[in-house]
């Protein structure tokens, strides 16, 4: 009977040296959030790792330079790393055609994320990380990787909105505050300006000046609003409406890549506009020193001067939730949104950073597009939470505003209210 015991204590003493070791416990990494002692080892103990990584086309190159310099990094470790060229805008289909075959890593841009979550295919930023990521970088970037209080995904950049563009030649800095001064300056000069008010990427505009936000989705993927105010949204709605018909033979709505077009004319024929960082370098090499760049503009809604808020978006690094190797994953992912890196895509792509001290770089202080997309984060909505039912009766809702004759409140009511029944898909 001694003995018997004497094994049994035996057996249950070198079960608990297992268990404290992590021993049977695949999760005890960085990717069920560090709760095991790594010994200084990021990975977790992980070695002869190949990871798949998707970038965008323009940024293949300079991704696959910093997959190296990633790798010199550890040399105690095997690591092998493909780069490949992957679309942001398609990623979230392609990671969900099939997760096992999928990159370990890749850039999206944040309206994908309900659909990478509900796919189940994001492995949250893990607790390793997650105080350093969410103090790195601005709040409003960690809210495009936020759902439901869980950081989803690592913030790479804070640029993907837009903002007004103008020509100093016609309107002056002043003009710029006030929608109510560029459309003045455009007339006096003969010009357009061109708001793409009809595509609910931009018509959303006058909904969220009115303190009408998106505010989640259920779990069926309905549209959820905050508690907004009805009245305020009609005045916002009335004053754009006001605008757009009295200054007719000002204002245009049409893709925003006709607002370059339109200024290298010759005459030019566009003055200002409203348009994304996709078309900043475009813009910029037409107007040269007469490019002006600045947030969106101030509008009137009864008698007081109300800023206009917009939507803006950012790209984020999500790490595959079936990755083989889930901690270097991690790791890795953690590296490609270092204010190091994202100061190296801004000198490379000149794409703005997440990081708040790489947006102190020069680079960012002496662009104009740069600097007018950081200033109109501050009066952006988050481009998440948006059922694809948003899109387009908020993109018929802004036709309605310069394209009938009838704006009046009555009218503006039926036409807001019919848009949020259609949205919400009753």
């Amino acid at each position: 009977m001694k003995k018997i015991l004497a094994l049994l204590l035996a057996v249950l003493m070198l079960a608990s040296v297992l268990v404290a070791c992590g021993g049977g416990d695949n999760g005890g990494g960085a990717s069920s959030g560090g709760s095991a002692d790594n010994n200084g080892d990021p990975f977790y103990g992980e070695d002869n790792i190949s990871l798949l990584v998707w970038a965008p086309d323009n940024a293949v190159s300079l991704t696959k330079q910093l997959c190296e310099d990633f790798i010199a990094k550890y040399p105690d470790k095997t690591i092998t790393i493909d780069v490949q060229a992957q679309g942001e805008a398609d990623a979230a289909a392609q990671m969900l055609n099939d997760l096992d075959k999928a990159a370990d890593v890749f850039g999206f841009v944040c309206n994908n994320i309900n659909k990478l979550q509900q796919g189940n295919a994001l492995a949250p930023v893990v607790d390793d990380y997650l105080e350093d990521v969410k103090s790195r970088n601005t709040e409003f970037a960690v809210s495009t990787g936020t759902l439901n209080d869980t950081l989803l995904a690592y913030p790479e950049t804070g640029e993907n909105g837009y903002y007004l563009v103008y020509d100093k030649q016609y309107v002056s800095d002043e003009d710029a505050k006030s929608l109510e001064g560029i459309l003045e300056a455009c007339r006096k000069a003969d010009k357009k300006c061109l708001i793409n008010i009809d595509n609910g990427f931009y018509g959303c505009m006058t909904l969220y000046t009115g303190g009408m936000y998106n505010d989640g989705l259920t779990e069926d993927g309905t549209q959820i609003f905050n508690d907004y105010n009805e009245d305020e949204v009609l005045d916002s709605l009335e004053a754009f409406a006001n605008l757009f018909h009295e200054y007719s033979d000002v204002f245009m709505s049409a893709d925003p890549a006709r607002i370059g077009s339109g200024m290298a004319e010759d005459p030019s024929t566009v003055a200002a506009g409203v348009d994304g960082s996709w078309n900043a370098a475009t813009v910029a090499n037409v107007l040269g020193d007469n490019y002006g760049a600045a947030k969106l503009p101030t509008i009137n809604i009864k008698g007081e001067d109300k800023q206009i808020i917009g939507m803006n978006g950012a790209k984020l690094i999500g790490v595959n939730s079936h990755s083989k190797f889930p901690e270097a994953a991690q790791v890795l992912a953690n590296y490609l949104t270092s204010e190091e890196v994202q100061t190296t895509r801004l000198e490379e792509l000149n794409w703005l950073p997440s990081n708040k001290n790489a947006q102190q770089n020069d680079i960012v202080k002496n662009s104009p597009a740069l600097s007018a997309l950081l200033a109109q984060s501050e009066f952006s909505i988050p481009q998440i939470n948006i059922a694809e039912t948003f899109w387009t009766p908020v993109g018929t809702l802004g036709a309605k505003l310069f394209k009938e004759d009838d704006y009046s409140r009555e009218t503006l009511k039926s036409e807001f209210e019919k848009a949020v029944a259609n949205i919400l898909d009753e």
